[in-house]
């Protein structure tokens, strides 16, 4: 049946997704047209495709134990020197994603894998481009403001053109929306987000 290229990840809504598409487009970074803005959950991960029913029933069972939650982006950040990426750092919604990942990767499931740096949720504007660039994208986004309530993540597959495509869309709560876990303060997740 051969092998997929997965990824889990949070879509950065309108109008911020494509608004931050055109600006990595801008900065010379020629990726940008086939990576939809979004926050990492799971990385490209090589699987069989046998194994995407499996995939798919763990990532419903992730996304109903999940509740909605406050995102936002706020200002620029790097990886330099150790990764040539510039991105837009999450400043609410850092534990959420924390929490997320963490239960997409669970040992438990089928999408376990070490990652090659420590998690650390953020939005990629500028990646392996000249180093003028990555300080121009730096600079020009650097009062970059985005707000809005997490609702859901996706699935996500390569394919062979390089390009990534949503399979499938994951509501939290069972398709309860905008109800964040009693109890709990708005910006951190709760034991069962």
């Amino acid at each position: 049946m051969g092998t997929v290229t997965l990824g889990v990840s949070i879509s950065v809504p309108e109008p911020y997704g494509s608004l931050l598409q055109e600006r990595r487009t801008g900065f010379g970074d020629p990726a940008a047209h086939g990576i939809p803005t979004h926050v990492t959950l799971l990385p490209p991960t090589e699987v069989d495709a046998g194994a995407l029913p499996a995939i798919e029933a763990h990532l419903a069972s992730v996304a109903a134990a999940g509740r909605p939650f406050p995102m936002r982006l706020s200002g620029t950040g790097t990886f330099r020197p150790l990764s040539p990426v510039v991105f837009i750092q999450v400043v609410e919604g850092a534990a959420a994603c924390s929490w997320l990942q963490k239960r997409v990767r669970d040992a438990s499931g089928p999408l376990v894998r070490e990652l090659q740096f420590p998690y650390h949720p953020h939005v990629t504007v500028a990646h392996g481009i000249a180093e003028e660039a990555m300080d121009r994208a730096y600079e020009a986004l650097a009062e970059y403001e985005a707000a809005w309530t997490c609702a859901s993540f996706a699935l996500y597959e390569q394919g062979a053109d390089g390009v990534w495509r949503k399979l499938h869309e994951y509501d939290f709560g069972g398709g309860i929306q905008g109800v964040p876990a009693q109890g709990s303060p708005v910006d951190e997740p709760a034991t069962t987000l």
